[in-house]
């Protein structure tokens, strides 16, 4: 029978775990077996770029703690190596550097499972995400749509101002 020591700081680590699943927008689970310490510090530094929290656990703690944040979906993918990177920012990050890290490593990197906004997806629906751009990315194209058509507008009104023989807006406004 283990010591009352040990007992509590397993549960404080379930503890932990718990409020890092419930607090997440994502949590990826990751088979991390055969990757080299290059590697690994390479992966890490990926993850702390994107504000992701990347951990090796302890299947049993981890199994507990998903159970105590309501997904007992997880019981049987937890086994073997396991790594669990989680967010609360982004909700694509970590699912999406794991995809591009494996491809880029020869697969050393296997994808459990996970969930996105409470939401637990499959290994296909988390690998897709490797395939999107980030939460910056896709923000920027949006505005970039938005702003075609005034900046093609502004273009035509340049255009006519010329053709008409008045200054071009910018000169006028430079004056």
């Amino acid at each position: 029978m283990p010591n009352a020591k040990v007992l509590e700081s397993k549960k404080a680590i379930v503890e932990e775990l718990t409020s890092k699943m419930q607090n997440a927008t994502s949590v990826v689970f990751v088979n991390y077996s055969g990757i080299t310490v290059a590697q690994d510090t390479e992966l890490r530094r990926q993850f702390r770029e994107a504000n992701v929290d990347y951990s090796v656990v302890k299947n049993t703690l981890t199994r507990l703690a998903a159970h105590n944040a309501g997904y007992g979906e997880f019981d049987e993918l937890l086994n073997g190596t396991t790594s669990m990177a989680c967010t609360t920012g982004d909700p694509i990050a970590p699912a999406r550097i794991v995809s591009e890290f494996a491809k880029k490593n020869k697969d050393v990197l296997q994808i459990k499972g996970g969930f996105v906004e409470g939401k637990v997806l499959s290994i296909e629906e988390l690998k897709s995400f490797g395939e999107l751009p980030s939460k910056d990315a896709l923000i920027a194209q949006v505005l970039g749509t938005f702003l075609a058509p005034i900046t093609s507008l502004a273009f035509v009104l340049d255009q006519i101002c010329q053709q008409k023989g008045g200054a071009p807006a910018a000169e006028e406004a430079a004056e």
